[in-house]
């Protein structure tokens, strides 16, 4: 159970979150994140449960597109050409993330968590997770225009089932 978030969670999640940490740890890895709209949501709950926050190694909260071609060497050119929310961008933030931690897992998001400019979808996400030894995985979820809190709260779930799926076929 994490022990700051907790009362905010709803129980689904509480178990998501016990379910990856107890994998990564009985199987010894490592995860990060690579997180946009989440703003280091994802982060701050896989290292909030005693006795198995060790699991994690790093976080990068890469809001704008500087920092995803800093933090996680996303190519400014496929930005460009995809926008910061796509699929490309998505995949090289995990793959970015895991090269650059050491992890053996990394999880990636990047989406519209509330009201997105002209063109844009709200509550449009890409995630990704990438794997030592595995290919990359992709999700694009759409989730509507339901607020930036329930939106984060739905990438969160999306995560941490990604990430599950991930250590467990390891």
């Amino acid at each position: 159970m994490t022990e700051t978030l907790s009362p905010a969670l709803p129980d689904d999640v509480e178990a998501l979150i016990d379910r990856v940490l107890k994998e990564a740890c009985d199987r010894g890895l490592t995860l990060a994140t690579a997180e946009s709209c989440t703003g280091g949501l994802i982060a701050s709950v896989l290292t909030d449960v005693e006795g198995r926050s060790h699991a994690f190694e790093r976080g990068y909260v890469v809001y704008t597109n500087e920092a995803k071609a800093e933090e996680v060497a996303v190519p400014s050119r496929l930005i460009e050409q995809n926008g910061a929310v796509s699929e490309p961008v998505a995949r090289a933030m995990a793959e970015g993330a895991l090269r650059s931690s050491g992890a053996g897992v990394a999880v990636a998001v990047t989406g519209f968590a509330g009201a997105a400019g002209p063109g844009d979808e709200p509550g449009l996400v890409h995630f990704a997770v990438a794997a030592v030894g595995a290919p990359t995985v992709l999700e694009e979820h759409h989730f509507g225009d339901i607020g930036r809190g329930p939106v984060r709260l739905e990438c969160l779930r999306v995560a941490l089932r990604m990430m599950e799926r991930a250590v467990t076929n390891r």
